[in-house]
C-alpha cells in the first residue's frame, strides 16, 4: 500500500493538473517498484506561499530577493 505525499505551493494548480500528478506518481511506483495502482495512495497538499520557506525566507520574500 504505497503512499506518496506531494507538497506544492498554493498557486492556482488546476484540477486537471492535480489529476495528472496523481496519475504520474501512481505510474512511477507501478513502473519502478511493481506496485499495484489500485492500492497506491497519492495525497497532494497545497501550502500557502507564506508557509513555505526557502533560504530562510517565506517564498514571496525569497522571490523578491531573487529578482
Amino acid at each position: 500500500m504505497p503512499y506518496v505525499n506531494v507538497k506544492i505551493t498554493r498557486e492556482g494548480v488546476t484540477r486537471d493538473q492535480k489529476r495528472r500528478i496523481i496519475s504520474a506518481m501512481t505510474q512511477v511506483l507501478a513502473d519502478v517498484l511493481g506496485k499495484d495502482p489500485r492500492t497506491t495512495f497519492v495525497v497532494i497538499d497545497e501550502v500557502d506561499l507564506e508557509d513555505w520557506g526557502i533560504g530562510g525566507l517565506p517564498v514571496p520574500e525569497f522571490r523578491k530577493s531573487a529578482t
